[in-house]
């Protein structure tokens, strides 16, 4: 798309060129080759209301039964959408669940007020879910005994498709016309009773969804994506939650500049304090102390709560009341024999940066597959991301097939997890970077004062 609209540069008394004189009001467009003046383009229609009104909010069991039998009861495909108390609560549970139905109407769910949600589930057997972003939702909705048979996700649909921006708001704007205030998105969503304005909001997300999968529907099924987009929708499903992660204490922001293992055991039993600590009063860890107190702590090992109190991080009531507790969890990091190994063993690569050095010839793959991959984003119009996994990329030029036949290839891809689309897409072009890699430009000698890359 581009503009039209005219202007020029002013000139000075002596001839000269002065600055740019601003541009006349923009007239005109330019949309799939044709001219569109703007008085022809329809305003955003502002989203405020949803169709039905603001439903009340479910959170007695004779409610949850009607709302199962609805939902049970209606047709077509279910919006499905939460809404967490990030950086408020502990854990990433949900706090609100909103399903709309054709048939149905909407409902907004208090999931706090049951012990689980799976007469929900149950009455959306073999449905379809449409969600926004589902990576996002659907391990707390997990959380509550729900999960998809199938779904279609708008925000990985959007990728697929090409559309230059893929947040919900930005999804609903060029494809439906409709403004959709997201200014709650980030509000405590654990506060009872729920502002009205909240609700509202909340109630507006999955009402947008059904229109918005006909539309994204409709684009791929031009574009030839839409088995891509199906693919990626099956794998969601299919991979289920992600597993915990091993130390999940080793995420601890900063932790990487530790280099002495009963410091990085301070940061271990500190963290693992303060996640003992947020759980039982269920509040965001952050809420305690953040990350940065915790290395400040390790690295500075105090032994008083006036020292401990004086390092960055350790300020407010809660940090100086539960200053004991920290100061225990360093105690007990400079006494235990249990000392944590400064790095975990993975077969993971090393970071691209250092292959050079490392290894040369995985350098010269990277150096080949990476802009060849590039230039079929550009192409398909889809993130390169989304074609292969950045991860994927890097294992299969690390470590090559023995034989890097197209065949090898898509067999290691497969095992990596890639899906068949992707593999179509990319195994000849890995092969053949892998097999005749480009020589690698000479690297620039570096002279004194260079700092390092």
């Amino acid at each position: 798309m581009s503009a039209t609209h005219t202007g020029h540069a002013a000139k000075d008394r002596t001839g000269g060129t002065a600055t740019e004189v601003a541009p006349e009001p923009l007239t005109s467009v330019l949309i799939d080759g044709v001219q569109v003046e703007l008085g022809e383009l329809p305003d955003l229609v502002d989203l405020d209301m949803p169709r039905d009104g603001i439903p009340a909010v479910v959170d007695t069991d004779p409610a949850l039964r009607r709302c199962a039998a609805a939902l049970a009861a209606g047709h077509g495909p279910a919006a499905v959408d939460t809404e967490r108390a990030s950086g408020f609560r502990y854990g990433q549970r949900a706090m609100l669940v909103q399903i709309r139905r054709d048939g149905a109407g909407t409902w907004l769910i208090d999931p706090e007020a049951f012990p689980d949600l799976k007469i929900i589930d149950q009455a959306l057997d073999g449905v379809e879910w449409i969600l926004h972003a589902a990576s996002q939702d659907l391990p707390c909705l997990a959380g509550v005994g729900m999960w998809p048979d199938r779904l279609f996700d708008t925000e990985l649909a959007a990728r697929i498709a090409g559309l230059p921006r893929v947040g919900l708001g930005a999804v609903v704007e060029s494809l439906l016309g409709y403004h959709l205030a997201k200014e709650h998105s980030a509000a405590d969503w654990s506060t009872r009773p729920l502002p009205e304005p909240w609700l509202r909001y909340a109630a507006l997300d999955v009402e947008v969804l059904v229109d918005l999968e006909e539309e994204l529907l409709a684009l791929l099924e031009d574009s030839g994506k839409l088995e891509y987009a199906r693919q990626e929708f099956a794998h969601l499903v299919d991979s289920g939650v992600p597993a915990p992660r091993v130390d999940p204490w080793r995420r601890t922001s900063g932790s990487h500049t530790i280099r002495n293992r009963v410091q990085l055991a301070a940061v271990r039993d500190l963290w693992q304090t303060r996640e003992k600590l947020a759980e039982h009063r269920d509040i965001a860890p952050g809420r305690l102390i953040p990350d940065s107190a915790i290395i400040a702590a390790a690295k500075g090992m105090p032994t008083t709560v006036p020292a401990l109190l004086a390092l960055p991080g350790f300020h407010g009531r809660s940090a100086k009341r539960d200053a004991p507790k920290w100061l225990h969890a360093i105690q007990t990091a400079k006494n235990t024999t249990d000392l944590p190994p400064l790095q975990l063993a993975n077969n993971a690569p090393p970071p691209p940066r250092v292959w050079a050095e490392r290894d040369p010839a995985a350098a010269a793959r990277m150096a080949t597959a990476r802009p060849r991959l590039a230039a079929l984003s550009e192409e398909l119009n889809i993130p390169a991301e989304n074609i292969l996994t950045p991860d994927h990329l890097r294992r299969i030029c690390w470590r090559p097939p023995a034989e890097p036949t197209e065949a090898a290839v898509s067999a290691a891809l497969a095992e990596l997890g890639a899906r068949p689309w992707q593999i179509g897409l990319t195994a000849a072009l890995l092969a053949d970077s892998i097999a005749n890699p480009d020589p690698l430009e000479p690297r620039k000698p570096r002279h004194d004062g260079d700092s390092p890359a």
